[in-house]
């Protein structure tokens, strides 16, 4: 069994992504997802991996630092604080002032109150750390340019033309209740994911 296990963390990259569909695909089934959504889980992710590197990175003797920065410093956190600020208040209610139901949804997100969103975060936290735990190789990166903080660059792009130029347009089709419109807004993301996960990520 421990055997096992061990093989299977040595491909916890695919792990990772398959989880993610999964658990994606399931909110998508019960009608969860929203760009909002999305979007703050990159932005958890990329937080969780700072907070976790930095602190247990030291008792993994396989785990290296590959940037230019070598720990985490105040800009760091203080640049995700502002990405914090940016997606609550643009993604979370600007972006939707119109659609009082997916304000709602976001505001679930936000609280905590979405358990798709809960249980793929608790996987992301319970996966670094038996990472670390049991001495898996790992690419550690700090500083505002990290490959997962690039990632959530682009998903902020993505999200804000799929708002203006997709589901704004079409108010008809995208709403809480049709779960098309879910797919439709989950499936860029996913492959953001997927391209994250080649990359090593």
């Amino acid at each position: 069994m421990p055997s096992l296990l061990a093989k299977q963390l040595t491909h916890y990259k695919r792990w990772d992504f398959l989880v993610f569909l999964l658990i994606t695909v399931l909110s998508i089934l019960n009608k969860q997802v929203t760009v909002f959504y999305l979007i703050y889980f990159f932005w958890w992710n990329e937080l969780l991996r700072i907070l976790l590197d930095s602190l247990l990175m030291r008792q993994n003797p396989n785990a290296v630092v590959v940037s230019t920065q070598k720990k985490v410093d105040f800009g760091g956190f203080f640049l995700m604080g502002i990405y914090l600020v940016f997606i609550v208040v643009f993604f979370g209610f600007i972006a939707n002032s119109k659609q009082t139901d997916l304000i709602i949804k976001n505001m679930e997100v936000l609280f905590f109150h979405n358990w798709f969103f809960n249980a793929n975060l608790l996987f992301v936290l319970l996966e670094r750390i038996i990472l670390h735990k049991t001495h898996q190789p790992l690419q550690v990166h700090f500083g505002g340019f990290t490959p997962n903080m690039i990632v959530m660059h682009i998903a902020i792009i993505l999200g804000g033309i799929l708002i203006f130029f997709v589901v704004n347009n079409y108010p008809t089709v995208f709403t809480p209740e049709n779960v098309w419109g879910s797919v439709v807004i989950a499936m860029p993301f996913l492959l953001l994911r997927a391209i994250a996960w080649r990359l090593s990520i």
